[in-house]
């Protein structure tokens, strides 16, 4: 029986490393449970990889020495060695079970196995019934390594097999987890190459990591700018967010630390660029590409939102390009935890939702407002409420809420702005009781074929001309760089505030 996992699968990684964990409390009972765990973590331990739903499948029983496959209900994990903290993709591997005892994959990946033997799973698995040609390499799926560990060894990435009943991609029904960033690394753990954005609290350099030699994305925020300008619970809330989402359409967060001035924030390097370079270049996006961004867009928002997080500042500036073309949400200082109504005004002006300027309070809906302004700007080049350089004009437009539509905008587009782009919230959609729904199933997407693209199958309308190898800028605008070095050579009056970094 062959054995095929959803790739999305690949993010709950840590979390089912928990759930493995309490299996061993019911089978073993808490003491042997916690002496097991410790050995694993000592030992760079195994992880359950994915799981499926199999009628009488097994997992790798790690508790032996010999690892026999032990039937326990219908939940089958797939083990592989990882690092401490982050997954590492490599080449995809279809696994039967019977191809895996005939390869002694069981045996391979016991616990106090040597890393050396996974190195012959490829060998072991040579026929080409068993090996699928890798899709493309995931420059967010790397653990960026430290000088005492060994050279990261790949993972098995694994697909599902989509026959008989379904599972939704777009169901976000996750168990939440907490992604360990805290103090993971320093500046010498990076050489700092160039800067590649630069914002009102914070400046953004491409590095390269010493250790695995792979390209990275470090936000450097001054703490006496954010404490000057009162963004301490936003710096704080940003590092918060981040560390407990993972999503194909959003930034990933690798680490964070600080020094006496500074704190740093290791992320993702989409060499891409900014949809705002792309859109200013084009001047405006003909109708199917401004869908599939704003598709995209849809799918990284909803996840959020499934996770009770309102992201509060959409706009072309914070949607990043991969290599592939694929977006990647960026910028969460302005995201809020909360399942309640917020009265914080902040975010971009000619963004905001009428009952953000109103300070009425708002929540989640204001994610679809701007939305609504994003697709509008993607198809005109310009957006709905701009008057000048004067935000005074721009927050009365948005109060008046009076669109002018140019005619070249196709009418099922004009529909779905006019139901996204209302001050109404009875009827902005999103904010229905259709939810996300509403907005996925409107005429204008239908189209869309929402699991392909969240599984990222479907081609990105723009291929970008990366050079090879890794750590391209030819994409981000050239800015000039800091003349003060970061450092830590003085007394920290602000650590108090950044405890979390």
């Amino acid at each position: 029986m062959t054995v095929l996992v959803d790739q999305q699968k690949l993010v709950e990684a840590e979390e089912l490393w928990h759930t493995w964990v309490e299996t061993f409390r019911i089978k073993l009972g808490e003491d042997s449970a916690k002496v097991l765990e410790e050995q694993f973590r000592q030992a760079h331990p195994l992880r359950p990889l994915s799981t499926v739903t199999l009628e009488g499948a097994v997992f790798f029983d790690t508790t032996t020495s010999v690892n026999q496959p032990v039937a326990l209900g219908n939940t089958t994990f797939v083990t592989a060695p990882s690092s401490d903290d982050e997954l590492e993709h490599s080449n995809e591997i279809v696994i039967s079970n019977q191809d895996a005892t005939k390869s002694g994959l069981l045996g391979l990946f016991g616990p106090f196995g040597a890393n050396s033997a996974y190195k012959n799973v490829g060998a072991a698995l040579q026929p080409s019934t068993d090996i699928v040609e890798a899709q493309k390499e995931s420059e967010d799926s790397q653990e960026l390594g430290t000088p005492s560990s060994p050279s990261p060894i790949n993972f098995i990435r694994l697909q599902k097999e989509y026959s008989g009943s379904k599972t939704s991609a777009l169901q976000y029904d996750q168990p939440s987890f907490q992604r360990i960033t805290t103090g993971k690394y320093s500046l010498n753990d990076f050489e700092i190459l160039r800067t590649v954005g630069t914002g009102t609290f914070a400046r953004v350099h491409l590095i390269k990591s010493i250790h695995n030699k792979r390209f990275y994305a470090l936000k450097v925020l001054k703490k006496q700018n954010i404490v000057k300008l009162k963004q301490v619970e936003h710096a704080c809330e940003e590092r918060r967010i981040l560390s407990k989402i993972k999503h194909p359409f959003l930034i990933t967060l690798w680490g964070t630390f600080s020094d006496s001035k500074n704190l740093y924030m290791v992320t993702d390097y989409a060499e891409g660029g900014e949809l705002f370079s792309l859109l200013r270049k084009s001047h405006r996006f003909p109708d199917p590409v401004a869908k599939f961004y704003a598709a995209e867009v849809i799918l990284a928002i909803a996840y959020l939102h499934s996770r009770h997080i309102v992201y509060r500042d959409i706009k072309p500036e914070n949607i990043l390009l991969d290599r592939y073309g694929h977006i990647k949400l960026c910028d969460f200082g302005f995201a809020k935890e909360t399942e309640d109504c917020i009265w914080t005004l902040c975010g971009t002006p000619d963004y905001l939702a009428p009952e953000i300027v109103a300070s009425k309070g708002h929540s989640h809906s204001v994610d679809w407002w701007a939305l609504g302004v994003l697709i509008f700007e993607m198809l005109c080049g310009f957006t709905p409420f701009w008057d000048g350089d004067s935000h005074i004009r721009t927050y009365t437009n948005i109060l008046r809420c009076k669109v002018k539509y140019p005619p070249h905008i196709h009418p099922n587009a004009r529909d779905l702005l006019q139901s996204l782009i209302t001050p109404d919230l009875t009827r902005r959609l999103g904010n229905l009781t259709g939810g996300v729904r509403d907005i996925q199933e409107h005429a204008w997407f239908q189209e869309v074929t929402w699991e392909r693209l969240q599984n990222r199958d479907i081609e990105a309308p723009y291929i970008l001309p990366i050079k090879p190898g890794g750590g391209d800028t030819s994409q981000y605008d050239k800015y000039p760089e800091e003349a003060e070095l970061y450092s830590d050579m003085e007394p920290d009056e602000y650590s108090h505030l950044f405890e979390d970094f």
